[in-house]
């Protein structure tokens, strides 16, 4: 298993798993806001559906910035961690403020195996992957085993979002995978971070949602959390066709 390391600079905490690869990150001062931009980005998930998430998954803990953020904004919302390093979590605790609440339930489990296991009874109306390992890799993570059991995991109006490395030898190849997966029903753009890539895969009925609709639910969020998606669209408009000023999924 890797090492987990601390490091810090100018108010913000970092965590790596064994290397100079930032694993996530805290402002220190704020430690319930979202510091990198595209732990923000992956959540433009939450502007697709009507309603916020009822049980969310996340596949890989890190510093917990979504699962803080999430946990403090939305009340109502469970929350499911799939982690396979006993030492994150504890890391987490200590440095990264994880909360203590009975609304999280952590499980200690290869997420591939256990979403195969588990994804014809364990329903999630949002599941958040953000897993690397030591050399940024996401091993099984990015296999179609594991893509085919977050789209069986998901509620009829779910949404799955994920973070790729756009650098890494692999990335069509798993984009094709997500394709294949939701049947076509996946979107991805760009990251502010450089670098990196969000996609989103969707199951139900079709979506159709102007960009105006998106921006309103967008400053919604803003007045609501703090969290200002609006940038994320913009970036989205610049790097993805949407026909009509309209996003079809």
């Amino acid at each position: 298993m890797h090492s987990i390391d601390i490091s810090e600079s100018k108010g913000v905490r970092y965590l790596h798993f064994g290397s100079e690869w930032v694993q996530g990150a805290m402002r220190i001062a704020r430690p319930f806001t979202l510091e990198l931009a595209y732990t923000q980005e992956m959540l433009l998930s939450l502007l697709l559906s009507d309603a916020p998430p009822q049980h969310c998954l996340l596949v890989g803990l890190g510093t917990a910035s979504q699962l803080k953020f999430l946990h403090r904004h939305f009340p109502d919302t469970r929350f499911t961690v799939l982690e396979i390093n006993p030492g994150v979590v504890a890391v987490a605790q200590q440095f990264f403020r994880l909360p203590d609440s009975p609304r999280i339930e952590i499980i200690m489990d290869d997420a591939a195996a256990w979403l195969a296991q588990q994804a014809p009874r364990a329903k999630f109306d949002l599941i958040l992957q953000d897993g690397f390992n030591a050399a940024g890799r996401t091993g099984a993570l990015s296999g179609a085993k594991f893509y085919d059991g977050c789209r069986a995991a998901l509620t009829a109006t779910g949404v799955f979002s994920c973070n790729l490395l756009g650098s890494s030898r692999g990335f069509k190849a798993n984009l094709g995978r997500i394709r294949e997966a939701f049947a076509g029903r996946k979107l991805h753009f760009s990251s502010a971070d450089v670098g990196n890539v969000i996609a989103l895969g969707v199951v139900g009925k079709t979506r159709k949602l102007p960009l105006e609709t998106l921006r309103e639910r967008a400053l919604a969020l803003k007045e609501q959390t703090g969290l200002d998606l609006r940038p994320a669209i913009t970036h989205l408009q610049l790097t993805t066709a949407l026909p009509d000023a309209c996003l079809k999924l």
